[in-house]
């Protein structure tokens, strides 16, 4: 059990955010559990940083499943034994882009596939993992979230996804009170709109601006904020 070494998982990570994420954390000298939903897409993805002569671990996880998760869990404590850092990167946007369709048009199964995945999916993740970073009263945990469910300015469209992030910040509140005491801090963050999958080819950012402030709440010292909304390492609003 080699447990000297920093270790997170990112989820979501074979590719976009999650896998940049997972590239820059290894950089400064993480262990980095890379886990996606497809098998062979998350192994492509963590042969590509092993080949660039970081330290990456592949494993499956589908954050829709209760097992899954805890396959993760048990795969964490008899490998390693502890967890430092989980980012909470899965992520899916079902809602259409269409802006002329109203949300009272949207189907209630839409609204319930991105919740499965976006909020639950989030929960069901860190359940699993908080007993190991409680261990060691250590952890950092960084929710990938979105200005989109800023209730400050909240607009129309995009009706599960908004609802979604809107319901992750209030987990990051509710985690990030109780844990505090176990040293664990919980905060969200908005990348911005990134050159991703999601993101489309239009968006202004690149991947290394988008995961900038994740990698960064990932690496934050004893003492620092929890329970915050950041945007390029500044707080902003809920």
């Amino acid at each position: 059990m080699n447990s000297t070494k920093k270790l997170a998982v990112v989820t979501g990570a074979n590719r976009g955010l999650g896998f940049e994420a997972s590239r820059q954390l290894a950089k400064i000298g993480y262990h980095v559990i890379l886990t996606s939903r497809d098998e062979a897409k998350g192994q492509k993805a963590t042969q590509t940083l092993q080949n660039e002569g970081l330290n990456i671990t592949f494993h499956s996880l589908d954050v829709t499943s209760d097992e899954s998760c805890q396959k993760l869990a048990d795969f964490m404590q008899k490998e390693f034994g502890k967890l430092d850092v989980l980012i909470n990167n899965a992520g899916i946007l079902l809602d259409s882009r269409d802006e002329e369709i109203s949300s009272l048009d949207v189907e209630i199964e839409t609204l319930q596939k991105t919740m499965e995945t976006n909020i639950y999916g989030v929960f069901r993740v860190t359940k699993a993992l908080v007993p190991l970073m409680k261990k060691q009263n250590y952890g950092r945990i960084v929710n990938v979230s979105s200005g989109m469910g800023q209730l400050t300015d909240m607009d129309g469209g995009y009706l599960g996804y908004r609802l979604s992030k809107t319901a992750l910040n209030a987990l990051t509140r509710i985690l990030a009170n109780e844990l505090q005491t176990n040293n664990i801090l919980v905060n969200s963050v908005c990348p911005g709109w990134v050159k991703t999958d999601m993101g489309g080819s239009a968006a202004p950012r690149t991947l290394e601006q988008g995961v900038d402030t994740i990698v960064w709440l990932a690496t934050l010292p004893d003492g620092s904020a929890t329970g915050n909304f950041f945007r390029d390492r500044q707080p902003i609003a809920w």
